[in-house]
């Protein structure tokens, strides 16, 4: 394993606004006043924003400089999803998902909008074709909406409600042509998925995934759902079950996908009485062979759902309890690169808590250091950390907006 020097220097603004480029991924309180990328203070449209999470409260930080743009107060735990149009984020509220505008790319300050998709318990928020899909865990009920319309919309934008049978922790995909994918569960258990075209007639189902949870769409729109042993692949009109090699135990439960890649990342955990967070291996699903390999990481690589994103070469970014940043390369499952950011960390005790997290935005992944009440931007083709800034509280969950 090759190991890149860390280089941890704040660069000026005019410098890192020349490195960074970013593509997409992916009311309360007074904003302070949004500033230009060149701290000139002219009319320049600002670049990418990022929304961080705390308890009690919600920041946005420049994505450039990470200096804090806006504090809004929120609930005391808040969950973070990018809307998926580089500009707003759903926040999880008890009410439903509330909107913020994080204003990426514009002049506007940013807001916590008294826009709120009211839903009883929200769960997923999943991005694709165009489309934004809300899950309502207390329901089972889905919306979706044209992600474009968020920004064009005077209050909710339009959108289309597809009743749940049973609630259920759950989730929900659209796909280019109106194909629907949700789960299926109650309030006992969860075990498969259904395919619905887009009049609403059943193409596919399947009740072989016990504990079916998260789902990811990776090139030419195969969807993958974890199950506890194994996973479920839905593409062109078909299901296939694939095993993991742990039986009767070897959960999956989030995918990292690229949609120009075949092959899904998974986290991967095979004791079912392990305590803790920390997990050492992952799942690598290839789409188009239908199969379902693992692969151990190398001693003293752990890290949570938080910590594993796809990036550049479509390459997968695991953060790790060791303090670096591993790069894997789906195809070969071989670790490519390492390259130091924060201290080394231990897992949480609940998964609620403040513990490293990574999301990316084109060549860029923002890193939070609770321990440290810090956030990273980090060059993932240079191994690079581009800059870093001190909190005055506890970063918890992340979301990225790239303007």
């Amino acid at each position: 394993m090759r190991t890149s020097p860390l280089r941890r220097a704040l660069i000026s603004v005019a410098a890192l606004g020349a490195v960074v480029t970013l593509a997409s991924c992916a009311a309360g309180g007074s904003a302070a006043p949004a500033s230009t990328p060149d701290g000139s203070g002219s009319d320049a449209q600002p670049g990418p924003r990022v929304a961080v999470a705390y308890e009690g409260g919600i920041l946005v930080l420049d994505g450039e400089t990470l200096d804090t743009v806006a504090d809004f107060e929120s609930e005391p735990f808040t969950r973070l999803n990018a809307a998926g149009d580089d500009r707003h984020v759903m926040v999880t509220m008890s009410e439903g998902f509330q909107v913020l505008d994080t204003a990426a790319g514009t002049t506007d300050e940013p807001e916590l909008t008294d826009t709120i998709f009211e839903t009883d318990t929200p769960g997923h928020v999943v991005r694709h074709a165009d489309k934004t899909v809300l899950y309502a865990d207390g329901t089972s009920d889905t919306t979706i909406f044209d992600t474009a319309d968020l920004a064009s919309a005077d209050g909710l934008p339009e959108v289309e409600t597809v009743a749940g049978v049973e609630a259920h922790h759950g989730v929900s995909v659209v796909l280019e042509d109106g194909t629907f994918l949700t789960t299926i569960g109650n309030a006992d258990g969860r075990n498969g998925i259904v395919a619905k075209d887009a009049d609403g007639t059943e193409i596919a189902s399947s009740d072989q995934c016990p504990g079916v949870h998260g789902e990811g769409t990776a090139k030419d729109e195969a969807v993958v759902f974890g199950c506890e042993n194994g996973a479920l692949i839905y593409h062109d009109g078909e299901i296939t079950k694939v095993d993991a090699p742990d039986q009767p135990y070897g959960r999956m439960g989030n995918a990292y996908v690229s949609e120009t890649s075949p092959i899904i990342v998974g986290d991967y955990k095979n004791d079912v009485d392990a305590e803790g967070y920390l997990l050492s291996a992952v799942t690598l699903i290839d789409t188009e062979a239908k199969t379902l390999d693992v692969v151990d990481l190398p001693e003293g690589v752990e890290y949570t759902f938080r910590d594993v994103v796809r990036g550049p070469g479509d390459l997968a970014y695991i953060l790790s309890s060791d303090g670096a940043i591993h790069v894997l390369d789906p195809e070969s499952g071989e670790i490519t690169d390492s390259f130091p950011v924060v201290e080394a960390w231990e897992g949480p005790a609940e998964w609620q808590d403040a513990h490293p997290a990574i999301v990316v935005a084109g060549n860029v992944a923002y890193v939070t250091e609770p321990a440290a009440n810090s956030v990273h931007a980090v060059d993932l083709t240079a191994g690079e950390v581009l800059a870093s800034t001190e909190l005055d509280v506890t970063p918890n969950e992340i979301a990225p907006a790239a303007g």
